[in-house]
């Protein structure tokens, strides 16, 4: 297996750093799949057992100025590495004023991402900062375990009101309860609320946008709960915690956050960008 990439547009390290920052805020391991055309981040815990899910997207082309990459096969040209985003992060933080950074696959005594900064030297000297990232090798056995979420078949689906505005509501609310409910409707309406033994307590919002989807994924056509009522309100109640991980995560400046309610079932939020997709799946919790 072999793995190498150069990105040397400011801009382009930047957006990258901004990327593996939000994950890492999300989670403590992830899967790093790189494949011929895209590099994705993939999370996939058990959703039965209370467990998110998280797929996120990167068109190579968008990112590296080179890019060069041979699998575990000429059939199976794809490589699965399980990586601590976190460690990616502090290896990028020295790359805001760098010329270049490279990402390679090394061996060293045991597998890992490096990643090479070039720093600006003021002097025909170059100032290279070299960082080595352990990472796991994912057998190709294990491979169908991180395949890319199907969409649910959802109730609603919404544009969320301003992330800075609801994450503000939500970090209030986390003081006051354990869980949070957010309910919608497809005329442009949704509330987020809580509930204590005193007191129940909502934020509404509305005039909020309601994307149509096609079975493509594709917002072109009618809702798929055409038959709903537009008043009708789904609702999921979900860990409040989680809920505020992933309103504090976000560090790409998202055109649009759509939100999808699957009535007492699961939250998929899904942050559209013009070289970036993250989907962020959130189960339900029990009462």
């Amino acid at each position: 297996m072999k793995f190498r990439g150069k990105i040397m547009d400011p801009n382009c390290i930047h957006h990258f750093s901004n990327v593996v920052n939000t994950i890492s805020k999300l989670v403590k391991t992830c899967i790093m799949r790189i494949t011929e055309d895209k590099v994705f981040f993939i999370l996939s815990e058990r959703v039965n057992d209370g467990g998110a899910q998280i797929w996120c997207e990167l068109p190579q082309s968008h990112f590296f100025d080179e890019f060069a990459m041979e699998g575990v096969s000429a059939e199976s040209n794809e490589i699965y590495l399980e990586v601590a985003p976190d460690l990616l992060v502090r290896s990028l933080r020295t790359a805001h004023s760098a010329k270049w950074v490279k990402v390679k696959l090394t061996k060293k005594n045991f597998p890992c991402l490096t990643i090479e900064v070039d720093l600006p030297s003021g002097s025909v000297h170059q100032r290279l900062v070299i960082h080595d990232i352990p990472v796991s090798v994912v057998a190709r056995k294990h491979w169908p375990d991180f395949t890319e979420p199907e969409m649910p078949r959802f109730d609603v689906s919404i544009a969320m009101p301003q992330m800075r505005l609801l994450k503000n509501v939500v970090d209030k609310m986390k003081n006051l309860s354990n869980y949070v409910s957010l309910s919608a409707n497809n005329s442009g309406e949704m509330k987020v609320s809580v509930e204590t033994d005193m007191a129940s307590i909502s934020t509404h919002f509305q005039n909020l946008f309601n994307p149509s989807w096609n079975k493509d994924n594709t917002q072109t056509q009618a809702p798929m709960s055409q038959d709903r009522d537009p008043q009708e309100f789904a609702t999921s109640r979900v860990d409040i915690r989680r809920f505020a991980q992933f309103l504090n995560s976000q560090q790409v400046n998202p055109d649009r956050v759509i939100c999808n309610v699957v009535h007492h079932r699961m939250l998929h939020f899904f942050l559209l960008h013009d070289d970036v997709s993250l989907q962020y799946f959130l189960p339900v919790v029990s009462r």
